[in-house]
């Protein structure tokens, strides 16, 4: 814990000499507090100054109901007073015409470097988030119950008009039964992993109305006649219900995730594959939502900063406040796909300290299907707030003209500024919940997928994630401090870096210097990688280095007979699969270990 302390002291010092200030009694707040509060200071208290900050940034001045717990000095808190000094005006709060972009850049990074640390929460904490799932379906309920058949009628036009070309092609796929199913590589309900779950006999009555075991559990139907006895077809009664588990995220508040059964999963990854690539391909849709590429939505979060056109929306719980029944209003019209996403959705969850409850969300995080059937459901009502607005019914060519202004990514949404209340009040009435802390289009400030902007000018920082390894078998630290020492060389805290080095050369021994693309553990420079420290490979005429290469341990689950040749026509591409030994190993690694290679630095 001394070692986050000294980094933020390091950062701080760093910070000042770039900003002409100094960062003495900052430093003196943060190791007493530090001393009295522990980590909880440096990983709540110090996030929630940066929001406030970034709040008054976005309003233009410093309320004085923000900043709660730290001391005030005229109109400005004390705590890092020498950088506000040079964003805002000390008597009167207000923000300057030219603030200095560099403070802002450095007191986002001194308060929200621990802000997404990876540690456990309390048990206090965990159960909180627990009740809050239970509450949070109760309210979802409750907005079915207040949304009107014109409010449903309208959301069906829209989707209609979006996704009607896209839903017929998938629809028609499904009715010929030509989707390919795929295992997902995460954790199951049932406890399968890796090859494993090419052993899969158990499935349910309503997958196989849609999904026949015939052609997803078997090879071939020559197979079926031998093994359909050993299936266990499971009424709707007896499915097993999701497991709801919390993992790390915040100290504040854990992520919620909900694990699915192997049988729902394989068939919901059959129709993520089949609808994801035609909403990426379409000529209207591919300018408006995204699943894989995060930058449109970056570079629209940096247009807004900007000229002040864009807004950018968080939502808070976004995937567990999608209602099943607006999923179900969308396909109404496309039967086959309807029934198809209706019956690889799990309808119960068992919940820690609450038992098994029935959903009425579509679907938690942990569904192959909640991220896209999400951003379809946020894009329509953008749309529908949006047409609000205009106060005109929109077709299909007036959605084009809005291409450039509108952008999803999950729960990251770019929407016009001239149009934002409305697209809330419509989220809003539709059961999301706009997250106001991390939501901006007033001022100048703006964030969407993991970059910030403030006019402009790129103001994203480097955050840490695990805590400072003790010892090189704490291998996952090891990697995450890597990571930080890099990320922060490319931010220019040069002096914090070379202290960094320092710390990871006592660690690991061998710290060479290399590209991006080595398998090694080292050190990014500019400057490239060290030829004094290489030497000639035997076998090729490459230069190699010596340092720690990662080394996963997958699970020993051997796979032979149907299962191996099921996995084989399961396959993607025509390239042979990479790991030789992927029918004795598979699976996500249990464990990761380091060991010392010599390796090319490129």
């Amino acid at each position: 814990m001394n070692s986050l302390i000294v980094l933020w002291k390091k950062m701080a010092e760093e910070s000042a000499i770039w900003c002409h200030t100094s960062a003495t009694m900052d430093i003196k707040t943060v190791q007493g507090r530090y001393k009295h509060e522990g980590m909880s200071f440096l990983t709540i208290s110090l996030p929630r100054f940066g929001k406030d900050f970034q709040k008054s940034l976005d309003q233009g001045l410093v309320d004085r109901n923000m900043f709660q717990g730290f001391s005030w000095h005229a109109g400005l808190p004390r705590f890092l007073g020498g950088f506000l000094d040079r964003v805002f005006d000390r008597t009167s709060g207000i923000l300057h015409d030219h603030p200095d972009i560099d403070a802002i850049l450095c007191i986002r990074q001194l308060t929200l470097i621990y802000s997404k640390i990876l540690l456990d929460c309390s048990q206090e904490r965990v159960e909180k988030a627990m009740s809050d799932y239970v509450m949070c379906e109760q309210e979802v309920r409750a907005s079915d119950t207040v949304l009107s058949e014109s409010d449903l009628s309208d959301f069906e036009r829209i989707s209609q008009m979006l996704y009607a070309r896209v839903f017929s092609e998938v629809d028609r796929e499904i009715y010929n039964v030509e989707l390919v199913p795929k295992h997902g590589p995460g954790a199951t309900v049932d406890r399968l992993i890796g090859n494993e779950k090419y052993r899969l006999r158990t499935w349910t009555s309503r997958l196989e109305e849609v999904f026949p075991a015939m052609d997803y559990l078997f090879p071939n139907p020559s197979y079926y006649f031998d093994e359909i006895d050993a299936v266990d077809f499971l009424e709707p009664g007896a499915e097993m219900p999701v497991k709801v588990i919390t993992v790390p995220k915040t100290q504040k508040s854990p992520r919620i995730i909900a694990i699915e059964p192997a049988a729902m999963q394989y068939a919901q990854q059959s129709i993520l594959e089949a609808i994801v690539p035609r909403l990426e391909s379409d000529s209207l849709l591919s300018k408006m939502i995204g699943f894989s590429d995060q930058e449109p939505n970056q570079l629209d979060a940096q247009k807004g900063s900007l000229y002040g056109d864009l807004a950018t929306l968080d939502l808070s719980e976004a995937s567990d406040r999608v209602s099943n029944q607006l999923v179900r209003a969308m396909l109404r019209h496309h039967p086959h796909l309807h029934k198809g996403v209706d019956a690889c959705r799990s309808r119960r969850a068992r919940v820690p300290g609450h038992g098994v409850i029935r959903l009425a969300k579509f679907a938690s995080m942990g569904s192959a299907l909640c991220f896209p059937f999400e951003a379809m459901v946020f894009l329509t009502i953008i749309i529908l707030g949006i047409e609000k607005e205009r106060r005109i019914h929109f077709d299909r060519h007036t959605i084009k003209s809005f291409a450039d202004q509108v952008r999803v990514y999950g729960d990251d949404l770019i929407v016009p500024v001239d149009c934002v209340h409305s697209v809330i009040n419509s989220l809003e009435l539709f059961g999301a919940r706009v997250g106001a802390d991390k939501s901006y289009w007033t001022g100048r400030f703006r964030e969407s997928c993991g970059k910030e902007f403030y006019e402009g000018h790129d103001v994203s920082i480097v955050k840490v994630r695990r805590e400072f390894p003790v010892s090189r078998k704490n291998v996952q630290e090891v990697i995450s401090l890597v990571s930080l020492r890099n990320q922060l060389y490319k931010a220019g805290y040069w002096r914090t870096v070379k202290w960094l080095d320092h710390k990871l050369e006592n660690l690991l021994g061998f710290f060479p210097y290399v590209e991006e693309t080595s398998s090694l553990l080292g050190r990014y420079s500019f400057l490239g990688y060290n030829l004094s420290e290489s030497r000639m490979d035997e076998h090729h005429h490459a230069p190699v280095v010596k340092g720690y290469v990662v080394s996963p341990r997958l699970p020993i689950n051997r796979l032979d007979g149907p299962g191996a040749l099921l996995k084989f026509f399961l396959k993607r591409g025509v390239e042979p699969v990479h790991d030789v030994k992927h029918l004795e190993r598979s699976g996500r690694p249990r464990a990761v270990d380091t060991k010392p290679r010599w390796a090319r630095p490129y």
